[in-house]
């Protein structure tokens, strides 16, 4: 499409989350954005055109817009998947479940017997402990991979490592007298091998490849990362939490800048070994970098960690099988202190929360920072806030706070959450969409990958099914309408990024991002939306075939 035509698409059925014109035939797209969703008449005033009828029998939605995902879902499969369950990496093809403890460790066996140099440190990514009973995974089930390789595996909450003997000798942590939260013993007095959270994590990961700094400049992943995106329908994806050093920025300006890149990138940078007024500075300066496909100057701060880890901050009565309460990854003064900051400045920031005490915790520091430095529209958002009671989504529309919900975490831990972290009657509320919705809190679902896999239509039907794994329906009054799932992953999430007058729905003056779909999610049944076929996405008005991605 040169830069004066106009091309009108026809699809079978065009839904644009436009509540003045939600269902059209034909858009007219001129460079990269949208004259016009209507009729063909309609769209023919706006002069000559080219009629484009590629899409005659599909149908055509908003891109979806993921609002929690990672860049790192494309650096991580360089490395070896051991999670639970079965996953399609870039290029389609489908890696296995390990089903045991044994099952990892064979995996991680069969890998290392390949490896050509005795001193290249090896890495998987996805364990899933909680899967295979109390046992924990233990430095002595990756030492039977190799005692003289650094062997790192990171879980699948991105919250904990386990690593062999090796690494930990390494790290200087193979001797008795630690004394750290994070760095759980066994009964000899040394470290199990788990490690747990920021401060834990950051003495490890350099010595077997988890180099956070490093995997942001991954070239290979964030082209990895892009082909997803297409496959899943996704042309707006956050990269929510990069420490975004400066070579990772020329890297990622230069990828996303050219002409065939297809998705818009959202980075944040992480609040991550900066005082509150640096890391607010820094990302004064990264929106000065920003293009129309990366998009920098916000910051995600993390609260505390992940339930299934057992490292999140729960309220009384805490964890349903009486494991201690998690851990604090940000203090309240500091918490106060960034809000307060990023206020001023007009710097928006997203929080990790998951237990319903570190949500409680940065309500608090919110109304506090508000009361010094008032905002009428700051979009401060809540990430995950997975356990958030209706007194507490009742405090967030108060403060002005958006939240984006987790609904994936029914499949992949619904039945772990009943059963073991947090109870049945904590398990059923869980992610409360419904609540939320009405409420009045502005709502978006996410995946959070690579936690798990990225796929907003899989997560909309997370959302309107609430189905665990074994079958068991977690919450039903929680559900919410295909409807109201879909403008979630579309417009939903585009508000809680500031982008809802760039994407998110069809219309006029819009860019040209749509989700490109084989089948209608309204027609197709709530309960196979996660079925739904992807013929790929049109980003600013590019085409992208996913086969070809």
């Amino acid at each position: 499409m040169t830069a004066n035509t106009t091309t009108i698409y026809r699809a079978r059925r065009i839904l644009t989350m436009n509540p003045s014109n939600p269902e059209t035939t034909h858009v007219a797209v001129r460079e990269g954005r949208i004259l016009g969703a209507g009729s063909l008449d309609d769209l023919t005033g706006w002069g000559p055109y080219t009629l484009d009828e590629r899409f005659a029998d599909k149908v055509l939605l908003p891109g979806f817009v993921e609002g929690h995902s990672h860049a790192s879902e494309g650096t991580f499969w360089r490395y070896i998947y051991v999670g639970r369950f079965d996953r399609m990496d870039p290029d389609g093809k489908v890696w296995p479940g390990a089903t045991s403890i044994e099952e990892v460790v064979g995996r991680l066996q069969d890998h290392e017997r390949q490896l050509s140099s005795p001193d290249e440190p090896m890495s998987g990514w996805g364990l899933d402990p909680i899967y295979y009973g109390d046992r924990r995974v233990t430095r002595q089930d990756l030492d039977r991979v190799s005692t003289t390789r650094a062997i790192g595996v990171l879980h699948a909450s991105g919250h904990i490592f386990n690593v062999n003997s090796r690494v930990l000798d390494l790290a200087g942590l193979l001797r008795p007298g630690i004394n750290h939260p994070g760095v759980p013993l066994g009964d000899d007095g040394l470290p199990t091998g788990e490690l747990k959270g920021p401060d834990a994590m950051s003495l490890v990961g350099h010595h077997f490849g988890f180099d956070r700094e490093a995997m942001a400049s991954d070239e290979p992943g964030l082209r990895r990362f892009a082909r997803l995106c297409v496959r899943q329908g996704v042309t707006t994806a956050t990269d929510l939490a990069n420490l975004l050093p400066d070579e990772a920025v020329s890297m990622m300006r230069r990828v996303t800048g050219e002409a065939d890149f297809p998705v818009r990138i959202v980075s944040f940078r992480r609040f991550l070994g900066m005082t509150a007024p640096e890391v607010i500075e820094r990302a004064l300066a990264l929106r000065k970098q920003s293009t129309d496909r990366l998009r920098l100057g916000a910051v995600k701060a993390f609260v505390d960690g992940s339930i299934q880890g057992f490292s999140a901050r729960l309220r009384w009565p805490g964890y349903y099988n009486g494991a201690p309460n998690g851990l604090w990854y940000t203090a309240p003064e500091t918490m106060r202190e960034l809000y307060g900051a990023a206020l001023r400045a007009g710097v928006l920031v997203h929080s990790h929360t998951n237990g319903d005490q570190a949500t409680e915790m940065a309500l608090d520091c919110l109304e506090a920072a508000l009361l010094g430095q008032p905002a009428r529209d700051h979009r401060f958002t809540l990430q995950h806030c997975q356990l958030a009671d209706a007194a507490q989504f009742r405090r967030m529309k108060q403060l002005g706070m958006c939240a984006n919900l987790f609904p994936n975490h029914h499949f992949y831990w619904g039945d772990q959450h009943y059963a073991m972290t947090v109870g049945p009657e904590r398990a059923t509320r869980m992610n409360a969409c419904a609540t939320a919705l009405a409420t009045g809190v502005p709502l978006a679902i996410h995946s959070d990958a690579p936690v798990t896999p990225l796929g907003p239509l899989f997560t909309a039907w997370g959302a309107v099914n609430r189905l665990t794994a074994s079958g068991r329906v977690l919450g039903t009054e929680e559900r919410i309408s295909v409807a109201d799932a879909l403008r979630t992953i579309t417009l939903g999430a585009a508000y809680t990024l500031r982008l809802d007058g760039e994407v998110g729905s069809i219309e006029c003056g819009k860019r040209a991002d749509f989700a490109v779909l084989e089948d209608d999610p309204t027609e197709i049944g709530a309960e196979h939306l996660k079925d739904v076929r992807i013929w790929g996405t049109v980003q600013d008005g590019r085409p992208f075939p996913a086969v070809a991605a």
